[in-house]
């Protein structure tokens, strides 16, 4: 059964790619509920929270992490993040690859939010993309 996520860790699909590393990937969502909509995946597959191991689990929440400071410190300007896994269908999980969203929120944004859980796109995306790279790699640098 074909994983468009592990399409999008092989290179074999299209993906506005945030962060790598060995063993994670972060992306953009093609379809975003904000700007800056990113999710982390590990690149071994794995479908939802019940089968994955802890440390894969501790490691989508360290990047995670970082990226939400990103979105903060970047362009996007963010106030602040949701953090979500949705596990299994029963929690909206459309993608069987466990993956964790991280969606930059603005004070004051719950009408926008909201259209944007009904229209679900971000017309400036490798905009979006640069100025979370960006970030992140400042990040790396700060002591």
């Amino acid at each position: 059964m074909s994983c468009v996520f592990c399409d999008i860790v092989a290179g074999e699909a299209p993906a506005i790619r945030v962060y790598e590393d060995d063993d994670f990937l972060a992306f953009l969502d093609i379809r975003p509920f904000s700007r800056g909509h990113t999710l982390v995946v590990p690149k071994r597959h794995s479908v939802d929270l019940t089968d994955t191991p802890p440390d894969t689990v501790a490691g989508l929440a360290r990047i995670g992490q970082r990226i939400a400071q990103a979105a903060r410190r970047s362009g996007l300007h963010a106030d602040g993040n949701n953090v979500v896994i949705n596990d299994g269908k029963a929690a909206f999980q459309t993608v069987f690859h466990i993956h964790l969203h991280v969606l930059p929120r603005r004070s004051g944004d719950k009408l926008s939010f909201a259209k944007n859980m009904v229209l679900r796109r971000d017309p400036g995306r490798e905009e979006s993309g640069r100025l979370l790279r960006e970030a992140l790699s400042e990040l790396d640098t700060t002591p």
